[in-house]
């Protein structure tokens, strides 16, 4: 009897677990799958444009937007973008780690990898400080600072797991990148004659100074793709150790823990994995169509969730701490590219 009664009283349990778990499907399905629709549309508009410059994950950002001015705040939604915002974005960038491998950095030289850790070490603490002394909030500031210093739109996603922003801190701050970095790819093939560099050193400055991957390799385009596109990885894979120090920064004080970023570690580890070549061809193949729609699909939630008066609220000190931003790490990745050569 008592032997009926345990088993009796352990099938609810047991029976529990696939009802929530098709819940919790049933709850994220109309918010990730929305936000998915969207990402699909801005990858399917850039491919029709034509226009490698348009990163669907900026083009999925206003049109997440756009819905959201014109459908308002949902319930219905929150849970799926907040599982895109977060669970989603977090396997993206670990993925990110399968684009990369330790022998293209290597073939750069010692050189360019320093110059690779200098833009990135000095860049993101100089637009924090600068940040403060423009009024910007600290979070925003950090987010600008990290799309600058390394790799726009992936890198601001990622460092907000850490530095903590609202979703209208990272939307500003994808839309100041965006312009800057767009900025920069149109202007850099115009400057390279008059500074006097050759393919490769101009390559380098590109890779060391544009700020999304895209927008490198456009700007490089006139001089030195290669150089330009593997200086730009060299970035990319400082994405990790960046965002452990802003982990430890906003930590700092007050007895706060500094978050772990996991997901960091996950992406060095697949760098480590790609670079031994026993990843099959077939699944680097498949993140490099896979990661830029799961970006795409998570930036598409924060969209969603921005409300275009919370943009408006921040003003113009981002946007002017943005231009600051890009001059300074322009200047500096020059200035590092002229030194290399007179060596």
């Amino acid at each position: 009897m008592d032997t009926t009664r345990k088993l009796l009283s352990s099938t609810p349990t047991r029976m529990a677990a696939p009802a929530s778990f098709a819940g919790r499907v049933h709850g994220l399905a109309p918010g990730l799958a929305t936000a998915c629709a969207i990402a699909l549309a801005a990858t399917v508009l850039r491919n029709a444009t034509g226009i490698a410059a348009l990163n669907p994950v900026v083009l999925a950002l206003a049109i997440g937007m756009a819905v959201r001015a014109m459908l308002g705040a949902s319930p219905t939604l929150r849970p799926g973008i907040a599982f895109a915002v977060r669970p989603l974005l977090r396997a993206a960038i670990v993925l990110l780690g399968l684009g990369v491998t330790l022998g293209q950095l290597l073939d750069l030289g010692i050189g360019a990898l320093a110059l690779a850790v200098a833009v990135v070490a000095c860049t993101l603490p100089f637009t924090i400080w600068l940040g403060g002394r423009l009024g910007v909030d600290q979070p925003l500031a950090q987010l600008i600072g990290a799309g600058t210093a390394i790799c726009g739109a992936s890198a601001i996603v990622a460092a907000n797991q850490v530095a903590r922003g609202r979703d209208e801190d990272v939307t500003y701050a994808l839309a100041v990148i965006t312009l800057c970095g767009t900025a920069a790819m149109l202007a850099y093939p115009a400057l390279a004659a008059p500074l006097g560099l050759d393919a490769r050193a101009y390559g380098l400055w590109a890779g060391a100074s544009v700020h999304e991957v895209v927008q490198a390799v456009g700007a490089a385009a006139a001089g030195g793709p290669q150089s330009g596109t593997v200086m730009k990885l060299a970035r990319v894979v400082l994405l990790a150790p960046a965002v452990a120090a802003l982990g430890l920064w906003a930590g700092r004080g007050g007895g706060t823990k500094a978050p772990v970023p996991w997901f960091a570690l996950g992406f060095l580890a697949l760098v480590a994995l790609r670079s031994t070549g026993l990843v099959p061809d077939i699944l680097v193949d498949a993140s490099r169509t896979l990661v830029p729609l799961m970006l795409a699909t998570s930036v598409a939630a924060l969209g969603l969730s921005t409300a275009l008066g919370a943009l408006r609220a921040r003003g113009a000190a981002p946007l002017l701490l943005g231009v600051a931003s890009t001059l300074f790490i322009a200047l500096l990745g020059l200035a590092g590219v002229k030194v290399l050569e007179a060596l």
